[in-house]
């Protein structure tokens, strides 16, 4: 009977052993993703934003986006004229405002809403959050799949309108491959397929197409003229250049 309690309790300490390490290897992996999306002290750059629906039908956007650190950016509609103004600003603490032109006043979005989307794309204002993932969820290493870490992600807030991502970790690089979305019910609802390129030292995903699985329609967002440590500053990142 000694001999059993004891090979229990030796098998029990490997099991907790092998679950540290793995949980230990599951944040050491998103901390290198959040290292590789969020390195540069400062970006700018331009977005070509296609939305495509069931159909096939395509429109077309244009945008700028700042970003500043881990948790400062705006992301702002330049083009069509009927797009054009609309802003979203993310600051530290979870604080997220919108600014439409045609109402010429900014509000601020609460958590309840941040699953909505972004004016008419994929992307819902948690999604276009400045934030890193180790700040947002909890990580499980899952597998490996050929050249990637198959990590899943559970939300820290009750609030989150997810309750788990699937993300694909390139293994040399670090940077994601793709990200699945569940819905509270657990069912998918939106995937994430992203394409990387290196600028000077950083990674920069020069195009993210999202879609969204239940009404088939596909958001395309595609970077240019990217320019990372230029000094910006945090006078940039506030409700009044929001406004502007």
């Amino acid at each position: 009977m000694k001999t059993v309690k004891i090979s229990v309790l030796v098998s029990a300490l490997f099991l907790l052993i092998g679950y540290s390490a793995n949980a230990q290897d599951a944040n050491t992996i998103l901390k290198k993703m959040d290292d590789v999306m969020y390195s540069p002290k400062d970006m700018t750059g331009k977005n070509k934003i296609v939305l495509i629906d069931k159909a096939g039908k395509q429109k077309e956007r244009e945008a700028t986006i700042m970003q500043k650190g881990t948790d400062k950016r705006i992301f702002r509609f330049t083009a069509p004229a009927s797009q054009a103004g609309i802003s979203v600003l993310s600051l530290p603490n979870d604080v997220m405002y919108m600014y439409l032109p045609a109402f010429g006043k900014e509000r601020r979005i609460s958590s309840s809403v941040k699953s909505q989307k972004f004016a008419g794309t994929d992307f819902s204002y948690d999604d276009m959050e400045s934030k890193p993932y180790t700040d947002k969820y909890t990580p499980k290493l899952l597998k490996t799949e050929g050249d990637a870490f198959v990590l899943e992600l559970q939300p820290k807030s009750k609030k989150s309108a997810y309750s788990k991502l699937i993300v694909k970790i390139n293994k040399t690089n670090y940077y994601p491959e793709a990200m699945e979305f569940y819905d509270k019910g657990n069912h998918k609802i939106k995937e994430a397929v992203y394409q990387f390129e290196k600028i000077g030292k950083y990674w920069n995903a020069k195009e993210i197409k999202m879609t969204d699985l239940k009404k088939h329609h596909v958001t395309k967002m595609m970077m240019s003229d990217v320019k990372y440590d230029q000094g910006l500053s945090d006078d940039e990142f506030t409700v009044r250049k929001l406004k502007q």
